[in-house]
C-alpha cells in the first residue's frame, strides 16, 4: 500500500495547512474508529463464553467459523487494495470496518491467555510508543523513505517466518518473530507517517484524498495492531504463569 502511496504524489503543488489537517482528520477519525471497533469486539468475544464457544470446538481446537475469521481479513484487504479505484469511498468504508470487526473477533483469544491487566498496560504503552513515533514521523526532516524500504521487505520476512511457526508452534521463534516485529512495526509507523504528510501537502494526486486518507488509516491502524501484538507476546502475563 505504500507503493500505491508513491504512486499518487506530485510535488509541483503544495496544499495549504488547513487542507493538511483536513487531511489528517480523516485518517485518524478513520483508524480511530476501527480501532474502537476492534477492541470492543475483541472484549466482547473475549469475555462471553457463548461467543467464544462459536470459535471453539468443545475440544479445544478452533472451529472452521475460527478459521475463517482469522483468515477473512487478509482477503478483504486484498480487495481493497486491488480494487481501490473501482470501489467507491462508502463500500470502502464498510469494508474497513467489516475488516476492523473480524480483527476484533480474531484477537479475542488474547483474553483467554494473558490478563485483562497486562493487555490494559501493553496498550497503554502500545499507544504512547505509536504516538511517539508518529510524531517523529511527521515532524523530522530527513527522508525515511530508504528506511521503509528495508523494513517492508523484513515485514515479508516476519510474514512468512509467522506461517512456518503456526505450524512449528516454537516459542524461541515466536519470541524471535515478536522481537525484529516490534522494530519493524515502530519504524513503519514513522515511515508512515512521513509518506502521509506528503501525501496531504500536494496537489495532483490520480486518487481522491478521501480514498488515500482512508487507505492511510488502514496502514496506521495495522501498524498499531501489530506493535500491540506484539509486544504483548513479550511482556503479557500469561493466565496460567
Amino acid at each position: 500500500m505504500d507503493n500505491q502511496f508513491n504512486s499518487y504524489q506530485d510535488l509541483s503543488n503544495v496544499n495549504s495547512g488547513s487542507d493538511v489537517r483536513s487531511f489528517f482528520n480523516s485518517v485518524f477519525a478513520y483508524m480511530g474508529g476501527a480501532l474502537a471497533i476492534t477492541g470492543l469486539v475483541a472484549y466482547q468475544f473475549g469475555n462471553t463464553p457463548e461467543l467464544m464457544n462459536y470459535l471453539i470446538l468443545p475440544t479445544g481446537g478452533m472451529s472452521t467459523l475460527g478459521y475463517v475469521i482469522m483468515f477473512a481479513p487478509l482477503a478483504l484487504v486484498l480487495i481493497m487494495s486491488f480494487a481501490l479505484n473501482r470501489l467507491s469511498i462508502g463500500v470502502l468504508a464498510g469494508i474497513f470496518f467489516l475488516y476492523a470487526t473480524l480483527m476484533g473477533a480474531s484477537m479475542s483469544f488474547i483474553f483467554l491467555i494473558y490478563t485483562a491487566a497486562s493487555i490494559y498496560k501493553t496498550f497503554l504503552c502500545s499507544s504512547l510508543l505509536f504516538g511517539t513515533m508518529a510524531v517523529l514521523g511527521y515532524t523530522t526532516k530527513q527522508d525515511l523513505s530508504g528506511m521503509g524500504r528495508i523494513l517492508s521487505m523484513a515485514l515479508i520476512g516476519i510474514i512468512i517466518a509467522s506461517l512456518v511457526n503456526f505450524f512449528m508452534k516454537s516459542t524461541m521463534m515466536e519470541y524471535i518473530i515478536s522481537l525484529v516485529g516490534v522494530v519493524v512495526f515502530t519504524g513503519l509507523t514513522a515511515y508512515d507517517m512521513q509518506k502521509l504528510k506528503e501525501i496531504a501537502q500536494t496537489e495532483g494526486h490520480a486518487m481522491p484524498k478521501n480514498k488515500l486518507a482512508l487507505m492511510g488509516a488502514l496502514n496506521l491502524y495495522l501498524d498499531f495492531v501489530n506493535l500491540f501484538l506484539m509486544l504483548l507476546r513479550l511482556f503479557g502475563g500469561r493466565r496460567n504463569d
